[in-house]
């Protein structure tokens, strides 16, 4: 039997292979270290707010001198719907780092055309108008402006612009930052996660003040 780096225990063979392949691109890219039992508390952030269960297969630190950040392993459950018994798995790999500004309640991704027409509807985005790039290119809710725009600086917003991957989302609450998609898991997407939150701590917006 094959030894994994990640709990099995009611994984389909096709989810073990993409974890394990991912696995292995990412011990070949970065310094990943099993973390061993750390509880993060993915239940806070609203990107898992229709998930039944959260389950944490796998965590992976990536170490640097200025702070450290985190690959995991998740299995995600949902409940088709509240009258239906029914169960839908999904495994997906999200990255995490911990920020010394406190952004409060930050929810980044990709903005969509009705995105747009809702703002002109409901005008509650928050725009850098001196960074019209950004701004047109992503779609950013915060639950507190001024810890947000505090923490939004010219380099975090570069950092974000830089992410080699069109389909993702970035969760914060206060220090912590999460980033990851619903989509079947793919390596490379995975390594482009990884580089991100890595960046994030080597700017030394890792670690708590």
């Amino acid at each position: 039997m094959e030894n994994y780096a990640f709990e099995t225990e009611g994984l389909s063979q096709d989810d073990i292979n993409r974890f394990n392949e991912t696995y292995q691109k990412l011990r070949e890219e970065f310094n990943i270290l099993p973390t061993g039992h750390i509880d993060f508390d993915l239940p806070q952030f609203k990107a898992f707010r229709n998930c039944s269960d959260v389950n944490l297969r796998g965590s992976y630190v990536i170490k640097r001198d200025c702070g450290d950040s985190y690959i995991l392993f998740v299995q995600v459950q949902y409940k088709l719907s509240d009258k239906q018994v029914a169960q839908h798995q999904e495994a997906q790999v999200w990255g995490l780092t911990y920020l010394k500004h406190n952004f409060g309640g930050v929810v980044i991704r990709r903005e969509t055309l009705t995105d747009k027409i809702l703002e002109l509807i409901h005008p509650h985005e928050l725009d850098f108008d001196e960074d019209k790039p950004f701004s047109n290119t992503f779609y950013v809710v915060v639950n507190d402006y001024l810890k947000a725009t505090a923490g939004m600086t010219r380099d975090f917003r570069n950092a974000v612009m830089d992410i080699r991957d069109n389909d993702f989302l970035i969760e914060i609450v206060d220090h912590t930052l999460l980033i990851g998609n619903y989509d079947p898991i793919i390596p490379e997407k995975s390594l482009h996660i990884a580089e991100f939150v890595e960046r994030m701590a080597e700017a030394c917006w890792g670690g708590m003040e």
